[in-house]
């Protein structure tokens, strides 16, 4: 991560002070006896992990990776902070989450088990997970009562931990109320069981903008902590973390009647000026934007991406400005004077998500901290 002026081709400039001020939109919803995990896997949505860890570190509750290394890189940036595992780890990774003490998911008795056997005389903390409808993860909610008491007998596991997750919170509003419902019942008879103490999650970033009551003792904030709230009316709450930017390395005029990019799939009606920028899909600028509408900012405007994307590189309309030049920035997603373009813009114009688009940015594209 580097904090100095960019030199570089490609880069994306992380906003510490705009990811404190989703925190604080994350607290302003859960009030202030609800912990806040950080979910911070896939180098913290394509943000960069070492960067995000480090500016939180201290101001959550706990941190929420994918699996084994990205723990490992977690623990390594904030030596002191609880890690949670959100995905099931394999039989060879067990006796590392033991000897570190990450917190693994409990999804079988057959894993609970064997952690069990490793932990022997030091008790591992672990979180059960029931699967109330995501088909995922976890024990089968007509089986969760059974387990749980199979589970509190095996002294090698503390369970401090009782979870499920929302897989439709920001789409079907009738299913997830039952669904919260339910699971807050479950918990209910399994708390009866003697896991009193034992905290309870299930709201991401969805359930929590959208169901803020049945938030449970912790949330799992995401997506909305690096600035994109997957319900809209929540967005103006929160602030962007990343601005990805690229520079102009060629100005040209194209004549009338010529190809531009692979299979010719836009062709210059008259002579064009068009800048060719340091940026393609092995960046994470997704190839569907091709011919998709999609627009990059030089100067404060919008500038039309030409053609297709290429591995490396793409070209852009510049006919609207008056001068431009080599080496200038382009942002391709944030703000540049009074324009910006979101990350939810460039999904919908790719046909995805905002989450694949954070995530798909390359890592060849240096993390800048601001």
């Amino acid at each position: 991560m580097n904090c100095e002026t960019p030199t570089q081709r490609c880069w994306a400039e992380i906003d510490r002070a705009a990811l404190a001020h989703n925190l604080a939109a994350v607290r302003s919803q859960t009030g202030p006896s609800v912990k806040v995990m950080a979910v911070v896997k896939a180098n913290a949505y394509g943000h960069g992990a070492a960067h995000v860890v480090k500016a939180l570190a201290g101001s959550v509750d706990l941190l929420g990776v994918a699996n084994v290394a990205e723990a490992r890189e977690a623990r390594a940036c904030a030596p002191g902070a609880p890690v949670l595992i959100l995905g099931p780890v394999l039989p060879e990774e067990r006796a590392e989450i033991v000897a570190h003490g990450f917190i693994p998911l409990i999804s079988t008795v057959e894993e609970a088990r064997a952690f069990h056997t490793l932990a022997g005389e030091s008790p591992l903390e672990a979180h059960l997970v029931v699967d109330t409808g995501m088909g995922r993860v976890g024990i089968w909610e007509n089986e969760a009562l059974a387990v749980a008491a199979e589970v509190r007998e095996l002294r090698g596991l503390r369970i401090t931990g009782i979870c499920s997750h929302l897989p439709s919170a920001d789409e079907d509003e009738a299913f997830t109320r039952k669904q919260l419902a339910s699971f807050h019942d479950m918990v209910r008879q399994i708390r009866a069981l003697g896991f009193e103490q034992s905290i309870v999650h299930i709201e991401n970033s969805a359930g929590l903008i959208g169901f803020p009551a049945q938030a449970g003792d912790l949330v799992r904030a995401g997506l909305m902590l690096y600035g994109s709230s997957p319900l809209p009316e929540f967005q103006s709450r929160l602030l962007p973390v990343m601005t990805w930017k690229t520079r102009i390395t060629l100005v040209r005029t194209a004549p009338a009647g010529h190809g531009i990019s692979y299979g010719r799939t836009h062709i210059t009606r008259q002579p064009t000026r068009i800048a060719t920028l340091a940026v393609g899909y092995a960046d994470g600028y997704q190839r569907h934007l091709s011919n998709r509408g999609a627009d990059v900012l030089i100067r404060g405007r919008r500038c039309p991406v030409l053609g297709r994307i290429t591995m490396d590189q793409i070209i852009v309309d510049v006919n609207a400005l008056p001068t431009v030049a080599v080496g200038e920035e382009a942002v391709l997603m944030g703000r540049q004077e009074n324009e910006e373009i979101s990350a939810a813009e460039l999904a919908q114009k790719s046909g995805t998500i905002p989450w694949e688009i954070f995530t798909g940015v390359g890592r060849r594209v240096e993390r800048v901290c601001l």
